[in-house]
């Protein structure tokens, strides 16, 4: 049985302020550190095998914190950043919906390819399903730890799952430094053990965006 971890990153600035991120490389505020050590401290009793997380820092510092605990090297992957926001990027919420309203009405309402520039969900299950997948492959039989973003963690499971987008909209998004567990095996393949488990925090950000 293999297992993966599928970790999202600490707060940030630009959660607290309700700013979309995408690809946009925001480090981590204090509470984002300090959920991040505290999220490590559980996830090192999992005794990983490897750890992998996206290339932008808020996700890259988080694997840093369990990397420090447990000696294993951080690999970095570009696959796994979060869904590109195209010119949302920056822009409060608020004012998304302002500038670009029918494709914000559109993106509220889940649709795949909600225009404005922004990544297809399709693409970005794709891209994610197969970075898991390519990390998982890594410890066969053993952890595996993914430090990476709400709406990338999301569409990425659902792809390893194969749950169509209506099963995938009704899971929660990772609050900051929670987790998600599959396993995997050679006769049932990949499941859900577990979700949004880590240590508790009502400042956490839960929007799929960032």
């Amino acid at each position: 049985m293999t297992r993966l971890i599928v970790w999202r990153h600490g707060n940030t600035d630009w959660n607290a302020s309700g700013r979309v991120q995408g690809q946009t490389d925001i480090g981590l505020n204090d509470l984002g550190r300090e959920q991040a050590r505290a999220a490590a401290q559980l996830l090192a009793g999992f005794h990983p095998d490897a750890i992998f997380a996206s290339d932008l820092q808020r996700a890259a510092d988080t694997a840093g914190a369990l990397a420090a605990l447990t000696g294993l090297p951080v690999h970095t992957d570009v696959r796994l950043r979060e869904r590109h926001f195209g010119p949302w990027q920056g822009l409060r919420l608020t004012e998304a919906a302002e500038q670009y309203p029918e494709e914000y009405a559109r993106w509220r309402a889940g649709h795949p390819d909600p225009g404005a520039g922004i990544e297809t969900l399709d693409d970005v299950g794709k891209r994610l399903g197969v970075a898991f997948q390519e990390a998982a492959d890594t410890a066969p039989g053993g952890t595996v730890v993914a430090a990476t973003h709400a709406g990338a963690a999301r569409q990425g499971i659902g792809q390893l799952l194969g749950w169509e987008p209506a099963v995938l909209r009704t899971i929660d998004s990772l609050r900051n430094c929670h987790w998600t567990e599959l396993w995997h095996d050679d006769q049932r393949g990949w499941r859900l053990r577990a979700h949004n488990i880590g240590p508790r925090n009502d400042a956490d950000s839960t929007a799929g965006h960032q």
